[in-house]
């Protein structure tokens, strides 16, 4: 019988890889069909997830800045929606956003998130033409939390706004007035 010896090291790099695919494990049976953010108070599943995605895509395209998707605005909105919204609007947000999927199904003669840019802005454009009031109070509370989540991310707070530190500049004109 031949006795192999182990090293430290290798030990050592053998219980890392171990340890790396128990973390990552779980990562590979996530739920189909669920959303990828845990909610209370809603219920979305992947397919709302994917068309929220697309909606706020639209309303926050990307340009030389990110857009609504990268910078995962409409999981801000969906977490907004779930944690400070009573349960009148939450009822209203979710029963509008399945009603806003078929009503753009109909509409574009397909999914919302398949239409191209010019399409998906002009079914944006005919919301009040829809007659339907969870659709009009769904892209109320979209369009209110997407610009929210947009003014307060890193990328805007960190590149965009521009910052002064507390008491800021002296202006000599302001104070002899």
């Amino acid at each position: 019988m031949i006795e192999k010896k182990i090293n430290r090291r290798t030990a050592l790099r053998n219980f890392l890889f171990i340890a790396g695919g128990s973390l990552i494990l779980p990562a590979c049976f996530r739920e189909s069909g669920k959303a990828s953010i845990a909610l209370s108070n809603i219920t979305v599943s992947e397919k709302d997830e994917e068309l929220l995605a697309a909606l706020v895509e639209t309303l926050i395209p990307a340009t030389d800045t990110p857009g609504g998707r990268e910078l995962l605005l409409h999981l801000f909105v969906l977490k907004m929606v779930d944690d400070c919204h009573n349960p009148d609007e939450q009822r209203a947000f979710s029963e509008g956003l399945s009603s806003f999927a078929g009503w753009s199904v109909r509409e574009l003669g397909g999914d919302y998130a398949d239409a191209d840019q010019e399409r998906r802005l002009a079914l944006l454009s005919r919301v009040e033409e829809s007659g339907n009031g969870a659709i009009k109070q769904f892209m109320g509370i979209t369009k209110r939390r997407t610009i929210q989540g947009y003014m307060n991310s890193q990328y805007v707070m960190t590149n965009l706004v521009k910052y002064e530190l507390i008491p800021g500049r002296y202006n000599g004109y302001a104070a002899a007035t």
